[in-house]
């Protein structure tokens, strides 16, 4: 590896002080750092670390992602490979560590503590607190990813006990998944040591978490966005803050990264100190990984920016390769083979059919929230056509559909849903979180049955049915969840997709993702699995019609 020294207005992000420096590096390690009377008109940081993310959900395999997000200035992520392990179990885990290793980036996995997420759910695999014990116990894995299951925590069942445990045991953090929880139950949360949330959706909820010692990642993804509402906290708690994307579609991922955090809290006046710590130091400190930090022997993992205030990147080194250069990947394309579960057959548009059963003529309609996993609960009078529950434009009250991509001839579970604003025809997709069964809604049963055969024929994807004759499908060959081409390509087809999609008439900003998390059991209010419509305020399942 060869040596090479570099000078800028050197950002100590310890000292808290801004001064021109000649940084030397040999062997990918920072060997001298010298304050000296000029330097180049340009500013050197730390890499930024995206704190939590699952990488499936940019569409990309691990050595693809990297090659976008350097363009960003990103060095490193905490990777949460749940999708992947709910679909294909600890082999799943393996592939993303085996791939990741293909290239320079720095990718520090988890290991998944809900597979599958609940029992109200069909998944690819189960990972019990023995398999999360063995996943643990390897190098290659940093911490126990997000306890989604905060009523098993709360009520001490002992295999989430057990998982929590294994953590502990193996000196490893524990990261948090408890939206809503408030006062005693957030303190009874944090103290079974888990230490970090990512989604709080108000202000008010991140100060209870702070006041029982947790950490907040502020996340700001393709669907849920709470930057707006927590980055107050980079003012009145800045040592616990993270930023972090959680879920990052491939056309916004082309766009930008953790430095679109980075760029908008300058912009509002927040302190820089604050703003880079929760963007370069705070991951890694809390996940103690081997990432630089821009000191005396650190690995060379850091940035050039312009300026502090357009913060263009210049160029990104990681272990003291130049790894990116004025906005262009200089990591090679790396093949893939791909993975997959999936044993779903065609279906038919009968199946789809919702029979009106009872008299009242309510039903139970989930309310998707632009920017927001969390859902609510609307009851609102039924269309019924020929003794059938249907789609109702004309009130954006449109059928939703889940089918169980791991056995052959399971039903499809069905629901309505309102705020995707579709015309007509309908969008599919097997990014069904937890599970990743197939998802589909839809203005009539013979698009959704269009767009979910789509996806069945080619064992994983998204899709967009304009009518039953007329489909277009991505696909996803790792998986159901990701695509083995490069990262461009990927962003090209997903933003005609997307442009499809939204044809039909949907208003929502990411449609896809937004649907993909209309079965987060684990989010309330009101979501939809294979098995049957899911009330999480209550944990139980629930009816159609009132």
């Amino acid at each position: 590896m060869q040596s090479f020294t570099i000078t800028g207005k050197l950002i100590d992000l310890f000292a808290k002080r801004i001064y021109p420096a000649q940084v030397v590096v040999e062997n990918g390690i920072i060997s001298t750092i010298s304050e000296i009377e000029q330097a180049d008109d340009q500013y050197l940081l730390p890499g930024f670390v995206d704190a939590h993310i699952h990488i499936e959900s940019s569409m990309l395999v691990p050595t693809a992602f990297a090659n976008m997000a350097v363009v960003h200035g990103t060095v490193a992520t905490v990777s949460d490979p749940h999708e992947i392990a709910n679909v294909c179990g600890k082999e799943g885990v393996q592939y993303m560590i085996d791939n990741s290793k293909k290239t320079p980036f720095k990718f520090f996995f988890g290991a998944p503590s809900c597979v599958p997420a609940t029992s109200f759910e069909t998944a690819g695999a189960t990972l019990d607190s023995g398999d999360v014990a063995e996943l643990l116990n390897s190098p290659d894995i940093w911490y126990l990813s997000e306890m989604m299951n905060y009523p098993g925590v709360l009520n001490k069942d002992p295999e989430v006990m057990a998982k929590i445990a294994a953590a502990h045991k193996a000196g490893k953090p524990v990261d948090g998944h408890a939206p809503g929880l408030r006062g005693a139950t957030a303190m009874a949360y944090a103290e079974s040591g888990i230490t970090t949330d990512h989604e709080c959706f108000t202000l008010d909820e991140a100060l209870d978490k702070v006041k029982v010692g947790m950490h907040i990642l502020i996340r700001e993804g393709s669907a849920a966005k709470n930057y707006e509402a927590l980055c107050e906290l980079l003012k009145l708690h800045p040592e616990r803050v993270m930023f972090c994307s959680d879920d990052k579609h491939p056309d916004e991922l082309v766009l930008n990264h953790i430095n679109a955090l980075v760029k908008r809290s300058l912009q509002k006046g927040y302190d820089l100190y604050a703003v880079l710590r929760a963007a370069c130091v705070h991951p890694v400190l809390h996940y103690k990984l081997p990432v630089g930090m821009l000191r005396l022997n650190d690995p060379a993992d850091f940035i050039v920016v312009n300026n502090l205030e357009e913060l263009k990147i210049l160029q990104t080194y990681i272990a003291g390769e130049l790894v990116s250069e004025n906005g262009h990947t200089l990591l090679p394309y790396v093949a893939a083979s791909p993975i997959n579960n999936f044993k779903a057959n065609p279906k038919t548009e009968e199946e789809f059919a919702i029979k009106a059963k009872k008299k009242s003529g309510m039903i139970k309609v989930i309310k998707a929230v632009e920017g927001q996993l969390v859902t609510s609960q609307l009851l609102l009078p039924g269309k019924v056509v020929d003794g059938l529950l249907v789609s109702n434009t004309e009130n954006d009250v449109l059928k939703l559909a889940v089918i169980n991509r791991y056995e052959p001839d399971a039903p499809v579970a069905t629901a309505f849903i309102k705020s995707f604003g579709l015309k007509s025809g309908a969008i599919a997709s097997t990014v069904g979180h937890d599970c990743h069964n197939i998802i589909v809604v839809g203005v009539d049963d013979a698009s959704m049955c269009a767009a979910v055969n789509a996806l069945i024929d080619n064992e994983g994807g998204i899709s967009v049915a304009e009518n039953k004759d007329n489909v277009s499908a991505m696909p996803l060959p790792v998986a159901g969840l990701m695509s083995l081409a490069d990262g461009n390509s990927v962003a090209e087809d997903y933003k005609e997709i997307d442009r499809l999609a939204k044809k039909l008439g949907t208003t929502l900003h990411a449609p896809f993702m937004t649907l993909s998390f209309m079965a987060l059991l684990v989010i309330p209010a009101l979501k939809l699995s294979d098995k049957g419509l899911f009330d999480g305020t209550k944990f139980e399942f629930t009816g159609v019609e009132v």
